[in-house]
C-alpha cells in the first residue's frame, strides 16, 4: 500500500489532490477491502489518523474517472467497472500547468517500466515527461514500455484471489507463467540478477511494488512520487534503506 510505504509523500500528495476542485479522496478502489490490516500498517500517527478519515472508497459509475497512484487499481477498475476511465497520476500532475517542479539538477538515472502498466503507453511518456520537467536525465532499461517483465518480485509469489477474480484479462489471460511462488531467497536472488543490468547508479521506478524489488536487487532505487513531492525528512525523494523485505500484496 501506497501510504503505508511513504507516509509522508502521502500527505503531501493528499494535499496537492485537495487543492483541486471536484475531485474525492479515497483509500483503495474496493469498498472495505482490508481496511483494518491496511490501516495497522501505517505506523506514523498522524498519517494513519488522516487515512482514516478519508472515505473506505466508491461505487465507481460509468462516465467517472478514477485517478490511480496504484497500478493494481487502475487494472481493477477498468476491468471490474464498466464504463469507468481509470488514468494515473502522473498524466494528471504531467498536464497541470501550475505544478512546481522541483530541480534535480540533470542528475543521470535508468527509467524502470512496470508490468502491470505495459499497456499504458500514456502513463509511461507522462512519466518521462515528468523526468524531463525536473531536470532528470534518463535511459531505458533493457526492457521497456510494451516488453517489461518486470514488477518486482510480486511476480514471483502467489497473488491475492480478488485479483484475477475482479481483473481476470491482466491478471489470468495475461499472467502466464507469473505468480508463481518463490521462497523469499529465491526472490532476492532474481531481482540482484535482474537489477545487474542497470548502468546507473539511480534507478526510477512508478510502482511501490517494483521498488520493493529494486530495493531487494539491492540497488539506490527511487519511487518518481518522492521525486515529485519531496519532504524535509527525505529532500532528495531516497528510498529508505537498501533493501526491502516483501509486503502484502494487494
Amino acid at each position: 500500500m501506497f501510504t503505508a510505504r511513504f507516509p509522508e509523500t502521502s500527505l503531501l500528495l493528499q494535499k496537492y489532490i485537495k487543492a483541486k476542485p471536484d475531485i474525492t479522496i479515497v483509500r483503495c478502489c474496493i469498498p472495505n477491502y482490508r481496511v483494518a490490516q491496511n490501516t495497522k500498517r501505517i505506523s506514523d500517527c498522524s498519517v494513519q489518523n488522516a487515512w482514516k478519515q478519508l472515505p473506505v472508497s466508491e461505487v465507481f459509475q460509468p462516465g467517472d474517472t478514477v485517478i490511480s497512484v496504484c497500478h493494481n487499481c487502475t487494472n481493477i477498475v477498468e476491468e471490474w467497472r464498466t464504463g469507468v476511465k481509470a488514468v494515473s497520476l502522473w498524466e494528471f500532475i504531467d498536464r497541470d500547468p501550475s505544478f512546481s517542479f522541483p530541480d534535480y539538477g540533470g542528475l543521470e538515472v535508468t527509467i524502470q517500466d512496470c508490468w502491470r502498466t505495459r499497456e499504458r503507453l500514456h502513463e509511461q511518456e507522462a512519466v518521462r515527461s515528468l523526468l524531463r520537467k525536473m531536470n532528470i536525465k534518463y535511459v531505458e532499461a533493457n526492457k521497456n514500455h510494451e516488453k517489461t517483465d518486470f514488477c518486482g518480485s510480486t511476480l514471483y509469489r502467489e497473488q491475492p484471489v480478488k485479483n484475477s477474480k475482479l481483473a481476470p484479462k491482466h491478471y489470468v489471460e495475461q499472467a502466464k507463467g507469473k505468480f508463481i511462488n518463490h521462497t523469499q531467497e529465491e526472490q532476492i536472488a532474481l531481482m540482484q540478477a535482474y537489477c545487474r543490468q542497470y548502468q546507473t547508479d539511480t534507478i526510477v521506478c512508478y510502482c511501490h511494488y517494483c521498488l520493493e524489488g529494486l530495493l531487494q536487487g539491492n540497488v539506490n532505487g527511487r519511487h518518481i512520487a518522492n521525486l515529485l513531492f519531496p519532504d524535509k525528512c527525505n529532500p532528495g525523494g531516497m528510498a529508505n534503506g537498501r533493501q526491502s523485505q516483501p509486503e502484502p500484496s494487494q
